[in-house]
């Protein structure tokens, strides 16, 4: 299974609206609610924890809320484990989001407990959501005891993998919405032949949308072997 070093310049920003979200619809409407509700009306600052195995689409839900929430003037706070060097709490911060929380280090553990202190329980000001995501239940974390338990405090949903037919239903569809015809021939190569998860997938569809722009092709077997070759 070959897997591609792709631009994710050329991807579109993450949007909930363009999530698939397949037997995932309990945790969509869940994040939904939290990001369409006014930030100067009374909201839940329950935290929420998302969990499931790679391709279930963690990292692109947190990145589509944290858009959201920057799109309403919303500032958020955001932590992974490629960052190094973890800022500390930001009172201007409206939510708190932690991605990979399986991956932190100590050092990246002890900024976490401190912003998820800071935000659900603030010397001063309102409480602030915090959002987090992980490969496993948070009970099952291997991380410092008193981070552990507050992330699995509050609301906890399990991110299921969509079904081969589900990934290719949202390939035809995005490809639709780009004005490109997804042969099943194409379709068939790249579910074999590449990552199947849906966001690498979905990575490479754009990938070969822009060279078949600047080719003047039609998405075809050869035009996706002509990309691999070239670039």
């Amino acid at each position: 299974m070959k897997q591609m070093a792709l631009d994710l310049g050329l991807a579109p920003a993450p949007s909930l609206n363009r999530f698939f979200a397949g037997s995932n619809q309990a945790a969509l409407a869940h994040l939904h609610a939290q990001v369409n509700e006014a930030w100067d009306a009374p909201r839940s600052t329950v935290p929420t924890y998302l969990w499931g195995e790679m391709g279930c689409g963690k990292t692109y839900v947190l990145r589509a809320v944290a858009e959201a929430l920057r799109e309403q003037g919303a500032p958020v706070g955001w932590l992974d484990a490629s960052t190094r060097f973890p800022s500390a709490f930001n009172e201007r911060w409206s939510a708190v989001i932690l991605d990979e929380v399986q991956f932190y280090n100590p050092v990246q553990q002890a900024a976490a407990f401190n912003w998820f202190v800071n935000a659900t329980s603030p010397a001063t000001g309102a409480r602030r959501w915090v959002l987090a995501a992980g490969d496993v239940p948070p009970s099952d974390l291997k991380l410092r005891d008193d981070l552990r338990t507050r992330l699995g405090w509050g609301e906890i949903y399990q991110l299921h993998l969509l079904s081969e037919a589900q990934r290719r239903d949202v390939l035809k569809d995005e490809a639709k919405r780009r004005g490109l015809v997804l042969t099943d021939d194409v379709m068939d190569y790249m579910l074999k032949r590449f990552s199947r998860d849906l966001g690498s997938l979905m990575q490479l569809l754009d990938h070969l949308d822009n060279f078949a722009l600047r080719n003047k092709r039609g998405l075809t077997i050869p035009l996706l072997k002509d990309m691999l070759e070239t670039e």
